[in-house]
């Protein structure tokens, strides 16, 4: 059991209707058919949507959302259309509102991984593969592998659990010259955005995309990308594999989750607890240091 811990209500909003409510955004469609995305301040963690919001996150997803986008226009178009607010939306959606073509979704997570961590790293220590790829002996938590590899995950409802599956997989459900594609995008645009943060003392260790296709048949770049709720982020200067490594996304929430301290059982089916303020301000923190970093501008 999981899913919300307090399920919430989303705005009415007149000339939108309100098609979806996920972990953490809410879905709306304009009267001309785009659909419009509001990225709110929850959190989710292991399934759960958590009771406790980040003040200032949905902006620093929407905001490094975009900044992103600009930077990979060469290798695939992106769904945004406009980032200006719908008329009688409530203010605080401000910096929080992207307006977005409608696309056909495909229905599987484009992960692409440079290093060896999280599921990733359970199945290589149970089969020295990840999704039915061989890894060479010797693997720690935070390797750096050979090369990046695509290793795509079953999108799950809210509540449920992303399932990693082979390529063959994914070739099987969407076809074969599709599946190559996608893993082609999403390898390049792993490998761009690789280098770019590194440049800026920050290992992108893996990230997950979503795509869809637009009127046209091409194959667009949605949802939000290179965040820290969707990218696991390492300081370079602190890199060192055989550890947990210490992170600017929300690995410090699913830290504290397990820790002594928060008394929650991850195995039983109780919704996990609030926050407490202090997790809430330092979850704050690096979510801001990761945007600092990699965009080189002060938040404001």
């Amino acid at each position: 059991m999981s899913g919300f811990v307090e399920k919430p209500e989303a705005p009415q909003v007149p000339g939108l209707v309100h098609l979806h409510t996920g972990k953490v955004r809410e879905l709306y469609r304009n009267d001309a058919g785009d659909l419009v995305m509001v990225a709110t301040d929850r959190i989710s963690a292991y399934d759960w949507v958590l009771p406790t919001e980040i003040p200032d996150k949905g902006r620093v997803l929407t905001r490094l959302s975009q900044w992103w986008f600009d930077r990979l226009t060469d290798l695939v178009p992106n769904h945004v259309l406009s980032t200006e607010l719908p008329a009688g939306a409530p203010a605080d959606w401000a910096g929080r509102t992207l307006v977005c073509k409608s696309l056909r979704m495909i229905p599987v997570e484009a992960v692409a991984r440079g290093y060896l961590t999280g599921s990733g790293l359970t199945e290589y220590n149970a089969t020295r593969t990840v999704c039915g790829l061989a890894l060479p002996e010797g693997l720690s938590d935070g390797s750096e592998l050979p090369a990046p590899i695509f290793t795509p995950a079953t999108k799950a409802d809210v509540g449920d659990h992303d399932e990693n599956v082979p390529y063959e997989e994914v070739a099987r459900r969407i076809g074969a010259e599709p599946a190559a594609l996608l893993r082609q995008l999403t390898l390049a645009v792993y490998g761009r955005a690789r280098d770019i943060a590194r440049e800026r003392g920050i290992v992108l260790a893996d990230t997950k995309f979503e795509f869809g296709y637009d009127d046209a048949g091409r194959l667009v770049l949605a949802d939000e990308v290179l965040t820290p709720d969707s990218s696991r982020f390492w300081p370079v200067d602190q890199w060192q594999p055989g550890r947990a490594q210490p992170s600017y996304d929300k690995q410090y929430v699913r830290d504290w989750l397990t820790s002594p301290a928060s008394g929650w059982d991850r195995k039983s089916e109780q919704p996990p607890p609030p926050l407490p303020a202090e997790i809430v301000a330092a979850t704050r923190a690096k979510y801001l240091e990761a945007y600092e970093l990699l965009t080189g501008e002060t938040w404001s």
